[in-house]
């Protein structure tokens, strides 16, 4: 005999009678914290009402006042731990369900008082929404017992037939509020995926770039250490073999990163040739956008040749770049101002745009489609620098990046 689907049913007849309630559940007034700050008083006063009106009907069925006041205490008893205690709630229904009966007319269908009545109702609709399916089996097959004992034959079969049609609303509100929060759930875990995948792919994209600046200058000491000896005159033999190595270890770096970059790179991307852009292709990425219909404002200085790393001023320049594709998407029309300033030690790079005209929503946020604030921000990180994106006073919204370098003309 198999004892295993036995030893369930006990399982939840005692977690239904004995166990710990039901998990508390968002209040129902969350969405709306003005009405809720109202919820508690008003619910308060409607138990005390329908406790005076169960105790006036009780004294008028003939009740000595002290159980008259126990049996209203019953009644309104499970609505107040209803909201917190759903499962407790329940088990006080029944016990006030078998107990507030004795006394009530031989000319009535019903053995118990309209609010008693109407109170069970309530609470045995939300303790089915709240439990499994055994639990919620167990609720409704013990709250059939004062109804098959008490209630009249002729109301009988309507009062199951709610019954059965709570348990069932009930276990469907379940089943929907469980596949909204798995729902919710994965989609929270989706948009944690996608960032994480865009951080991957954007520094995947600023190592195959910093390659193709880093092998330029490379190869650039390879060639002249190379060619040192037949342009210099009189060199010792001990210099040449130092050129000579110096070369070497170059080229060894370009081997090595080239390596890695073949690690990085996708078999589906085709090898980066054109030269990438610096600080001085600001002003034509500029006109570009002019000339497509965007208010952009350039206010940068001119930079000396060297003092800025090139890795720095390409990720200045892709700043830009996404700053106003960013400001061309999500405030269209609007004013767009480009600042840029080279400090001894730091390159300042600010895009600001001021107010649409049309209001519109705003992508604040990484989790949205591309790379957007969080390519930005990469780039800044991988130069030790700070990125800083959000609304400004006036309704526009800017992005601020500061990047930290070391001349390169200057004394080391």
């Amino acid at each position: 005999m198999n004892w295993h689907p036995i030893t369930l049913a006990l399982q939840a007849l005692r977690q239904t009678l004995l166990g710990p309630d039901a998990p508390t559940e968002r209040p129902l007034l969350a969405r709306w914290p003005g009405p809720a700050r109202y919820a508690a008083p008003i619910g308060l006063l409607a138990v005390l009402g329908l406790f005076l009106i169960t105790l006036t009907v009780e004294t008028e069925w003939g009740l000595p006042l002290p159980i008259a006041m126990l049996f209203a205490a019953l009644t309104v008893a499970p609505l107040l731990a209803l909201p917190r205690r759903p499962l407790l709630a329940w088990r006080l229904t029944v016990l006030a369900l078998l107990i507030c009966t004795f006394n009530a007319p031989t000319d009535r269908s019903w053995p118990w008082t309209p609010p008693l009545a109407l109170g069970s109702v309530a609470v045995v609709a939300v303790v089915v929404a709240r439990v499994d399916r055994p639990v919620l089996a167990w609720v409704v097959t013990i709250t059939t017992v004062p109804v098959l004992a008490l209630v009249d034959p002729d109301n009988k079969a309507p009062v199951l037939l709610l019954l059965g049609a709570l348990a069932i609303l009930g276990d469907l509100v379940r089943h929907n509020r469980l596949s909204r929060r798995a729902l919710a759930a994965q989609t929270e875990l989706s948009e944690r995926e996608q960032e994480r995948r865009a951080v991957l792919e954007e520094r995947t994209r600023i190592a195959r770039e910093l390659h193709d600046v880093v092998a330029h200058h490379m190869s650039l000491i390879a060639v002249q250490a190379e060619t040192a000896p037949y342009r210099l005159t009189d060199v010792p033999a001990s210099a040449a073999a130092e050129f000579a190595a110096i070369a070497g270890s170059a080229r060894d770096a370009l081997t090595d990163m080239r390596r890695l970059l073949g690690v990085l790179r996708s078999e589906s991307t085709d090898p980066l040739t054109a030269p990438q852009p610096d600080l001085p292709d600001l002003a034509a990425m500029v006109e570009a956008a002019q000339r497509a219909g965007l208010a952009v404002t350039l206010d940068a200085p001119p930079v000396d040749a060297g003092r800025v790393p090139a890795p720095v001023g390409l990720a200045a320049y892709r700043i830009v770049q996404e700053g106003l594709a960013n400001a061309a998407r999500h405030a269209a029309g609007a004013a767009v101002r480009v600042t840029v300033r080279a400090d001894p030690s730091t390159l300042s790079v600010r895009v600001e745009n001021a107010q649409p005209a049309e209001a519109g929503s705003r992508s604040g946020t990484e989790a949205g489609a591309g790379h957007g604030l969080t390519g930005m921000r990469e780039r800044a990180r991988a130069l030790g620098g700070t990125f800083t994106a959000g609304e400004q006073p006036d309704g526009g919204y800017a992005v601020t990046a500061e990047l930290p370098y070391e001349a390169e003309g200057g004394d080391q």
